[in-house]
């Protein structure tokens, strides 16, 4: 007795497909309420701004910490600070009020005072400036990588940033000054 392969579906299996696809259809229309059913995805490439604009921010608000803590550090740090906070606007999705200015030196003790990121600010100047330009060094590094699932413009503007943030660590560790 041989078996043959039917020339036409059953109704049988017919219908047991139909239960299967419906049942797919009804389980993937299903939602458990959550934001994210009900608000649009954000964008990567906004993500990725936002994201570099909270790391400025912190950059930023070490640059403030470090000129609070050591006043006489405040004049060397300003362009560098004014060059972070250009970067913060420019890195930001979407147009924003200019960055604050560099706190007043005035008053500031030169014992450690902590950055806004919760870390302490080193007591001794030349600590200081190490601690910032590992900051600085990290950010750059961090950003480079970031380049990689950037679109094409933010991964120029990347890239523009970490060089400037390379270039800020040297200047934060080299001697101002000396001569060779």
């Amino acid at each position: 007795m041989s078996w043959t392969l039917p020339s036409r579906p059953s109704r049988r299996s017919l219908l047991a497909g139909a239960a299967g696809a419906a049942g797919a259809a009804l389980l993937t229309g299903c939602s458990d309420g959550r934001a994210a059913d009900v608000a649009p995805t954000i964008p990567p490439e906004r993500r990725m701004r936002e994201a570099a604009v909270r790391d400025s921010t912190r950059l930023l608000e070490r640059y403030d910490a470090t000129a609070t803590a050591h006043p006489a550090l405040a004049a060397r740090l300003a362009p560098l600070r004014a060059a972070v906070a250009a970067h913060t606007a420019a890195l930001s999705p979407t147009p924003s009020a200019p960055p604050p200015p560099v706190p007043s030196p005035s008053g500031g003790t030169g014992a450690a005072a902590p950055a806004a990121s919760g870390e302490p600010v080193p007591p001794k100047p030349d600590e200081a400036l190490t601690a910032l330009a590992d900051a600085e060094r990290s950010l750059s590094e961090s950003r480079t990588i970031d380049l990689a699932g950037a679109p094409g413009e933010l991964a120029r503007l990347l890239a523009s940033v970490a060089a400037c943030g390379a270039v800020h660590a040297y200047l934060l560790t080299s001697n101002p000054g000396a001569t060779s």
